[in-house]
């Protein structure tokens, strides 16, 4: 990475402020719900939807997201989206109505799911697959991390002021990441061929709704009948067995049947699903217990959690020295191993936990995210063809906004049926149980990635329509820094 010229380091640093623009903004309206709940006096149910609608964007957009970059362009599928990114945000940042907020949310999600793996694919097209490419990655992931961290310390100091401050924070920084993206993202040097333009739109309807439902019933599973969820999901499943008949038949698809045969990236997309339940599915359930059980302030909770920001300084220094050494299955491997340590050590928590008891755990799950993430996402995307790189970057947010998904409902459902009472001891039962669903998670996660260690410290390269052979001196040449 020293040998990189001004333009390669300023386009990170506009593609790492953007990931870091996504973490915060989820990060900061997660503490500020309740918040926004008093002063537009919405319902319990209306207010979920403050969350929901933004996550239904993310996730069911984010196929055809990735898609579009490939076929639209990198740089103008992210600028343009950037942009809408900005204005709903700020549309949020003036609503006076739940129905208005809830619909600026949506729309900014869809914007995410667009924008995020444009920036990804415009990561992993500048830098060359190598040491180069990892080194980006590495930063960029761990900008992204180190966002949701600050974004939960941010959005408590925000909401304290004014919720309104949540949404127009965004809006400062996309206007400044919009400046900094027309100066430093290079315009592509030769424009695609008009017959790579074909939209599947079959294929995108069908991905889309399928994707919309699954997240919407895994997202209303604790809040509506058992029937309804079965319903949703099922349907959900429906319209992606439609999807995958369309794929099949037609001559340009959405997504490319073909590049679930590359082992890795089916490792790393089922590794980053299981990550980001049990990551998200913890945080969840210790903000439940600081808050409800210990009467913690919004500030006091955000504080509290800052430790495990550590990823956003570990990923970019400590993680790039262990891949070098040890290759990317192993540290992920290690990474999904610390995790469940951290899960497992806050299964004994009390009731009266002092913060040091509570620390081990919370700075465990820091280290884990540095050795997961980043890895992951260079798992995910090396060997892929560039014309495919959009593709491999939707479908990994894809399953990294399902893991998330799957673990807040599945650990949701988990903590409601095994708490009995509004007790102390009944809560802390509640507790205890849902804590076993991010170390589940963990544990399969790691059983899965398992599988790749077999390749040592060589890359497990498949290259779409490519023999994938590369040398192992240069796959396995250390990283800088």
């Amino acid at each position: 990475m020293s040998a990189l010229n001004t333009r390669k380091w300023g386009v990170l640093l506009v593609l790492s402020g953007a990931i870091f623009l996504e973490g915060i903004d989820v990060a900061m309206l997660n503490v500020a719900l309740p918040a926004i709940r008093a002063d537009l006096g919405l319902a319990t149910g209306e207010l979920q939807w403050v969350m929901s609608a933004y996550v239904l964007g993310y996730g069911g957009f984010m196929l055809l997201g990735g898609r579009a970059a490939d076929l639209f362009g990198r740089r103008r599928m992210f600028l343009f989206w950037l942009t809408v990114f900005l204005l709903f945000s700020g549309l949020g940042g003036f609503a006076t109505e739940g129905w208005t907020l809830i619909t600026a949310r949506f729309v900014t999600g869809v914007a995410a799911a667009f924008m995020t793996p444009a920036g990804l694919s415009i990561v992993t097209t500048t830098y060359e697959e190598g040491p180069e490419r990892d080194k980006a990655l590495l930063i960029y992931s761990g900008t992204g991390a180190g966002g949701f961290t600050v974004g939960l310390v941010a959005g408590g100091l925000l909401a304290s002021v004014g919720w309104r401050w949540v949404f127009f924070a965004p809006v400062i920084l996309s206007l400044v990441l919009l400046v900094a993206a027309l100066v430093w993202v290079p315009k592509p040097q030769a424009a695609e061929p008009r017959t790579a333009r074909r939209v599947d739109a079959g294929g995108a309807l069908a991905v889309t709704a399928g994707l919309i439902l699954i997240v919407l019933g895994v997202e209303r599973a604790s809040h509506t009948t058992a029937a309804w969820t079965v319903g949703t999901l099922g349907a959900g499943l429906l319209a992606l067995g439609a999807f995958v008949a369309v794929e099949r038949r037609t001559a340009d698809p959405l997504v490319r049947l073909g590049i679930f045969r590359n082992a890795a990236l089916v490792r790393a997309n089922i590794g980053a699903l299981l990550f980001a339940a049990g990551f998200f599915a913890f945080q969840f359930i210790v903000v439940l217990y600081l808050q409800e059980l210990r009467g913690w302030s919004t500030v006091e909770t955000s504080l509290a959690l800052l430790v495990a920001g550590l990823d956003a300084v570990l990923s970019p220094t400590l993680t790039p020295r262990l891949v070098a050494r040890f290759g990317n299955a192993r540290v992920i491997f290690g990474g999904l191993l610390t995790a469940a340590l951290a899960y497992g050590l806050f299964l004994r928590v009390e009731a009266d936990w002092t913060y040091a008891a509570m620390f081990p755990s919370l700075l465990l799950v820091g280290l884990a995210f540095a050795l997961a993430y980043g890895p992951l996402t260079i798992v995910g995307t090396e060997g892929i063809a560039e014309e495919e790189q959009g593709l491999a970057g939707g479908l990994l947010y894809t399953s990294f906004q399902f893991g998330a998904a799957l673990g807040l409902s599945a650990a949701t459902a988990v903590n409601v049926a095994a708490t009995a009472s509004a007790s102390p001891g009944a809560l802390l039962d509640g507790y205890r149980a849902a804590l076993l669903v991010p170390l589940v998670a963990a544990l399969v996660a790691a059983v899965v990635t398992a599988f790749g260690l077999r390749g040592g410290r060589r890359r497990q390269v498949a290259v779409a329509g490519g023999t994938g052979a590369e040398a192992p001196e240069r796959l396995a040449a250390p990283t800088a820094g």
